[in-house]
């Protein structure tokens, strides 16, 4: 099994332990370590309990086969990104956000995507823009099966990447990445709470429809009101604090 697909059945399974695999010896340096860290933490589902969710820089260093050193300057660089954050005789800390900041990082989630939505009808190919459809070709979009819910959330989460993609812009690909690793997750979280899939299903089939017709106000509009709902639940029904 490729890591890829260990990540996404640990994420699936909703388990929020972190998945790591071990490094090459010739690839144990500062970026590996990195990328394998940022990689496994944004996989981790880190509001699917209360608990503080605190990693071992010992253990951590083990399972990459990794010096210390490496895996310190990784967790700085980490820290700068706001994703990990050293606390003094207890380990390093999986940073959550409050429900203020949750709120406001969906805000400027909604701002993106919709401009990406926006591009997309003018910068994808119809090719492109099929491919949309494929997230869900295995779901009726007139009902979606509780069972089936970390199926279904693991399609919503890539059917807002590609969206990003869709746009053609690296930048606003890069003022997304950061903001994405806590957006997927209050999207797992309540992906099936109050009834939220299945209009999630309603919301994807209309943007589908808008970027195929090519219609910018239109796709950029339900892109945006879709995840301001999803803010203004976050808001009403969900502890953070």
């Amino acid at each position: 099994m490729s890591t890829k697909a260990a990540l996404n059945k640990r994420w699936q399974s909703g388990d929020n332990g972190l998945a790591i695999e071990r490094l090459p010896a010739k690839e144990s340096f500062k970026s590996r370590a990195y990328a394998a860290l940022k990689e496994a933490i944004t996989n981790m589902n880190i509001y699917g309990s209360d608990e503080p969710l605190l990693l071992d820089e010992r253990d951590i260093s083990e399972r990459l086969g990794a010096s210390r050193t490496p895996i310190r300057e990784a967790v700085a660089m980490l820290e700068q990104e706001g994703l990990l954050k050293a606390v003094p005789r207890r380990g390093i800390l999986v940073v959550r956000r409050t429900k203020a900041e949750m709120i406001e990082m969906i805000e400027a989630w909604a701002a993106l995507e919709s401009m990406a939505a926006r591009l997309a009808t003018s910068r994808a190919s119809d090719e492109a823009i099929a491919e949309l459809r494929a997230f869900f070709k295995e779901f009726d979009f007139n009902r979606i099966e509780r069972e089936r819910c970390d199926e279904y959330s693991t399609a919503n989460i890539a059917f807002h990447q590609a969206l990003i993609r869709l746009s053609g812009s690296s930048l606003l690909a890069a003022m997304t990445d950061n903001l994405f690793f806590h957006v997927r997750a209050i999207r797992h979280r309540t992906i099936f709470e109050m009834d939220r899939a299945q209009r999630s299903a309603s919301d994807h089939l209309e943007i589908i429809q808008a970027i195929e017709a090519r219609d910018a106000d239109r796709a950029e509009r339900l892109v945006r009101d879709h995840t301001l709902r999803l803010a203004r639940h976050v808001e009403s029904h969900v502890n953070l604090d």
